[in-house]
């Protein structure tokens, strides 16, 4: 699998020392950088979860040209966090590497093994779960739901726990009874807003939320997608908004709700033409 001899390889394996080599030096608690010095993975760790929502935005807008920076900017924050294993004597990015590696080979017994790549998709990936049930028993997670990270997005840890839990037969026969739990919650979130506190309220929009995320689950969509892309559509449909009013010198807040949805219609009609 290694070729030092192929000139991209090697020039990548020259590239990552030079990074380590750097956030080494800036981290230096004599020569470093200030700011770098005082971080800790804590304080690091909501900057790793921001770059990969960039890394996505720039995938989401094909904007190519802009993918290696925000890669860049992702691997940064790996690196960033291994040279504080080290200083800590907890382990090095040699490590990390390590272990990804030695992940996706024994996970792949179908091309590093001995095992046929004569098998579907599918099965390839009831495979790949039964070799992570095995890595979760090694860990001593016993419970069905044990290792889904807390600190996931909450939308995408619902599907996480749902898909753990459907596993072993707890779920809904079919999306049908998945929309009849939704109208039951919608019910009982209208209830809470009428007779119960704040606390109710949020606890019922959650329900809500989490059927819904199960619904998507059911459809077969990615509910993160789907929200990036109504929120994407939203964009592009309030801005055509605004672009309209800017021909008479106005902004949104010189117009009033019955012509902004004039013009959002406009907009939406424009794009299904279109």
């Amino acid at each position: 699998m290694d070729d030092p001899d192929h000139p991209a390889q090697t020039e990548a394996q020259d590239q990552i020392a030079r990074l380590i080599g750097i956030m080494a030096a800036l981290r230096d608690p004599e020569t470093g950088c200030p700011w770098d010095i005082e971080q800790d993975f804590a304080s690091i760790a909501p900057y790793t979860i921001e770059e990969a929502h960039e890394v996505v935005d720039a995938i989401d807008r094909k904007a190519w040209d802009e993918l290696p920076g925000e890669l860049g900017d992702l691997l940064l924050q790996v690196v960033f966090h291994a040279q504080m294993a080290d200083e800590a004597g907890m382990f090095d990015f040699a490590t990390v590497a390590r272990a990804i590696a030695d992940k996706l080979v024994d996970r792949h017994p179908h091309v590093f093994g001995t095992e046929s790549r004569d098998k579907s998709a599918e099965q390839q990936v009831k495979d790949w779960e039964a070799i992570k049930a095995q890595e979760r028993a090694a860990k001593a997670e016993k419970g069905v739901l044990d290792g889904v990270a807390l600190g996931l997005p909450a939308l995408t840890r619902a599907i996480k726990l749902q898909n753990r839990a459907a596993r072993v037969g707890f779920d809904w026969p079919g999306p049908e009874d998945v929309i009849a739990k939704i109208a039951e919650e919608s019910a009982e979130l209208v209830e809470a807003r009428d007779t119960l506190g704040p606390d109710a309220l949020e606890e019922e929009f959650g329900d809500l939320m989490f059927v819904m995320a199960n619904l998507a689950r059911h459809l077969k969509i990615d509910p993160e997608q789907a929200l990036r892309a109504a929120n994407a559509k939203f964009t592009r449909r309030f801005r055509a908004i605004e672009a309209s009013l800017a021909k008479d010198g106005r902004r949104p807040e010189d117009s009033d709700l019955a012509e902004m949805d004039a013009l959002w219609d406009a907009a939406k009609a424009a794009e299904r033409a279109g």
